[in-house]
This record gives C-alpha cells, structure tokens and sequence, in this order.
C-alpha cells in the first residue's frame, strides 16, 4: 500500500510516456513510495549530517579528504544499483545513505572551504536542480519515480537526488542560521513544512509528483535538525550522544528495516505488463 506523495502514474501529462521496447527495464528501480520510504529517508538523511561530521573530524582526512573517500564509496555503489535490473533494498538504501553523505560535503566543502555564502549555494543548488528536472522530463516526458525503469531515467533520478541533498543542507543551514531556531525547533519547523505539502497534496489536489520531490527536499534538513539536536552537546542545545553514537543507532535502523524489507518485499512495485 502506498502513502500518496509518490509521484504516481497519470498525476502529470506523459507520466507513462513509453521508451524503447528494448530498452525498458520489467520493474521499476525505485520502491514504492510507503511509510517504510520515508522513515528511512529521513534515518539516511540524519545519517548524512552526523557521519559527514564523524569522518571529518575522526577520520583525520580533512574535508576534502573525506569527500574524495565517500564520493567514491558512492560510485561502487551506484555502479552495482545501474547493473541490478530491478529494485533492490540492500542495494538502493545503502546508495541513498551515501549521496546524503556525499550532498552534505558538497554544500559544506563550498561553504566552509570556499567561502561560499549559504544564500548564494541555496540559491545555485535550487536552480541546478530545476535545470535537472527540465532536462529530464524534456527527455523522458516524466518525472515520476514510478517510472524509473530505463537507464537514463535512473541516470536523473540519481542526480536529482543528489542535488535534493545537497539544497536541503544549504537551504537548511541557512534557515537555521538566519532564524537561530535551535535544533529541535528547527526539526518541527520542516516537519510541518512536510505536513503542509502533504495537506496540499491530498485536501487541495497538488501535483503528486511535485508533492513528492518538495517534501523530499524538505526531509534533508529535517533529518540534519533531528540529527545535530541528538549528537550536539547539551551546551549547544542537543542531547550530547555525540556523532558515533548518534550515526551507530541510526545505522542500525536503517540496517533492520532494509533487512526487513529486503525479506518481506513489502515496497517492491509491481512489474510493468
């Protein structure tokens, strides 16, 4: 069963628009839009502001150093996702954990070492993202993840994913900054963002596929506000588990429901007739 805000067929014109016989995949690459979707979503989106922060400062690579490492990580495991011919759990959510690392040390390497200014990366990331958006529906009429069963649409979703990550931490830091919320302040002001997008998604009939990527966006500097208020000390306004921990539980959350289900296959698509 799904949970609405997922982009669903006939939401848009051309959201089924054909591809080459030869060259559609059976099945969908992407899940199911369920709760399971978003729960791990936001666990891998907390996990990509908590472990960016561990590796720079444990891993004693420098920022930089830690970007190259975990940029490559991400491409091993995307060329093993492109080979897959269909959804795989243990295979997409480790993908996803590792461009919401990858998105945060893009937005960070160009704030922090190049003294970018967060207005100016919010602003650049929104507009790259657009221009991906634009470039992909020219090319394959649709933008729904129910429709990720080629490879170049798997080529823009997995872009338009990263630049999703890579905007969220921008515009996220720069909302945190500009309102000085604190962290869990912070967390309740996205989630009712997510709340109004859903409200004006099912009670005012917004457009399901932009209802899913706005709220997807939004889920990044959700799970960030969510991770920093359990990792940062007390003193600072968080809980004080520090970074090890906080990015150990949520891994290991994220490792039981992929393992879930991985098994269950509870948010596997149907195949395409």
């Amino acid at each position: 069963m799904t949970y609405g805000l997922s982009g669903t067929p006939g939401a848009e014109p051309g959201t089924r628009a054909p591809a080459h016989p030869s060259h559609r995949l059976r099945w969908n690459k992407v899940p199911e839009v369920t709760a399971y979707f978003w729960v791990i979503k936001v666990l891998c989106t907390t996990v990509g502001e908590t472990a960016a922060d561990l590796l720079d400062e444990k891993a004693g690579l420098g920022l930089t150093g830690v970007s190259v490492l975990m940029s490559a990580l991400l491409a091993v495991v995307l060329a093993v996702q492109f080979r897959t011919t269909a959804y795989r759990a243990g295979v997409y959510w480790p993908a996803v954990a590792l461009i919401s690392v990858v998105g945060t040390l893009i937005s960070d390497n160009l704030t922090d070492h190049l003294g970018v200014p967060l207005e100016t990366t919010t602003v650049v990331f929104a507009v790259l993202l657009v221009v991906v958006f634009v470039v992909w529906y020219r090319r394959e009429r649709t933008l729904s993840i129910h429709s990720v069963d080629t490879t170049s649409r798997e080529a823009y979703y997995w872009l338009a994913v990263l630049v999703t990550f890579a905007l969220g931490t921008a515009g996220g830091d720069l909302v945190s900054e500009r309102l000085d919320l604190g962290y869990w302040p912070a967390a309740a002001l996205f989630a009712l963002a997510i709340a109004a997008v859903a409200t004006a998604h099912f009670a005012w009939g917004l457009d399901a596929v932009w209802s899913f990527w706005i709220a997807y966006v939004l889920t990044r500097p959700l799970g960030a506000s969510i991770g920093d208020y359990l990792s940062q000390p007390t003193g600072d306004g968080g809980l004080g588990l520090g970074t090890v921990v906080t990015s150990v539980l949520f891994l290991a959350v994220i490792l039981a429901l992929v393992v879930h289900l991985a098994v269950t296959r509870k948010d596997v698509a149907e195949p395409h007739a």
